[in-house]
């Protein structure tokens, strides 16, 4: 399950909708730190803002996903397969171009670290609404588990998009993707990537539910 987790955060972190937003943000980070220099440390402190701006809006999702889920419980088999189908269907959509497009704006510049941390919940907020049965799939697993293994899901699944969100930012920081026309270039091939990993991850729901999980 953790295995599954960490594949849909890495999806969710890539999903259509937000990563076009990367190559804004390397802009961004540039914009914000004009004439102040850039340095490891500074570079970390602002990833984990952004990352923290992804954690907090995912913890909200997660909150009310939970709370708006308790009576889907009793037909849990039911919900599973179709979010596993969901997956299968918006990744082929995904493969072959067909997905609906979805934009979300950059925030306006703002001193200091804050603009980072809206940033975060920005890009949080674009990818989970665009991979909304990635979401639902890892919330329908964990509600069936006891509490521990649970957190252990949503943590990696929360988790691994903060640590992309932090590595992407210290990246820039540093000047490995300081010129963002790589990520704009092959946002085709990211795009297809990122829908067969949602295939994937559609048929392991399918064969998790039918095959390993009993209820």
């Amino acid at each position: 399950m953790v295995g599954f987790a960490i594949t849909a955060g890495v999806t969710t972190f890539f999903s259509p909708c937000s990563y076009p937003l990367l190559p804004g943000y390397v802009g961004f980070y540039v914009n914000q730190t004009e004439g102040q220099g850039s340095s490891v440390s500074g570079s970390v402190l602002r990833g984990l803002v952004a990352g923290i701006g992804v954690l907090v809006t995912f913890t909200a999702l997660f909150g009310a996903a939970y709370w708006l889920g308790q009576n889907l419980l009793t037909n849990i088999t039911i919900l599973e397969t179709a979010v596993g189908v969901a997956l299968v269907a918006f990744g082929l959509l995904v493969v072959f171009d067909l997905a609906p497009s979805l934009s979300v704006p950059l925030p306006k510049r703002r001193s200091g670290l804050a603009g980072f941390g809206i940033f975060g919940a920005g890009y949080a907020l674009a990818a989970a609404g665009c991979v909304a049965p990635v979401f639902i799939g890892v919330v329908s697993q964990s509600m069936t588990m006891d509490p521990v293994p649970a957190m252990l899901v949503v943590g990696s699944y929360i988790g691994i998009v903060v640590v992309l969100m932090v590595a992407l930012t210290v990246a820039t920081g540093v000047g490995l993707v300081a010129n963002a026309g790589w990520i704009a270039g092959h946002t085709k091939t990211l795009e297809r990537i990122a829908g067969i990993v949602m295939i994937l991850a559609g048929l392991g729901q399918i064969y998790l539910t039918h095959f390993v999980n009993t209820y």
